[in-house]
C-alpha cells in the first residue's frame, strides 16, 4: 500500500511539474500514468493546477529579471554565455 502512495505521489508531482517545465510529452506522459494508477480526477487537477501557480510565479519572475537584464552590465552576461563559459547558450 506504501509504495502505491509513493508512486501516485510521484505522479501527481511529475504532473505539476510537466507543466510548470511546459513539457507536453511528460504531462501527456504522466498523466496517462496517473490514470493508470486510478488516481482521482480532482487530484490530477490540483496538480495541474499547483503547475500552473509555479508556472505563473516562474513567468512573473522572468519578466521582472528581463526588465532588469537589459540595464546590466555586459559583464554578467559573459560569465554565463561569453567565450569559455558553461553557461546557458553553450
Amino acid at each position: 500500500m506504501k509504495n502505491q502512495m509513493e508512486e501516485q505521489m510521484r505522479e501527481l508531482i511529475a504532473i505539476g511539474a510537466s507543466i510548470a517545465a511546459h513539457c507536453q510529452p511528460c504531462l501527456t506522459y504522466h498523466i496517462a500514468k496517473a490514470k493508470e494508477l486510478g488516481i482521482d480526477t480532482h487530484l490530477v487537477s490540483g496538480a495541474m493546477e499547483v503547475g500552473h501557480m509555479i508556472e505563473k510565479g516562474s513567468m512573473s519572475a522572468m519578466q521582472a529579471f528581463a526588465k532588469s537584464a537589459f540595464d546590466a552590465p555586459p559583464q554578467a552576461a559573459a560569465a554565463c554565455c561569453g567565450p569559455g563559459a558553461k553557461g546557458c547558450c553553450t
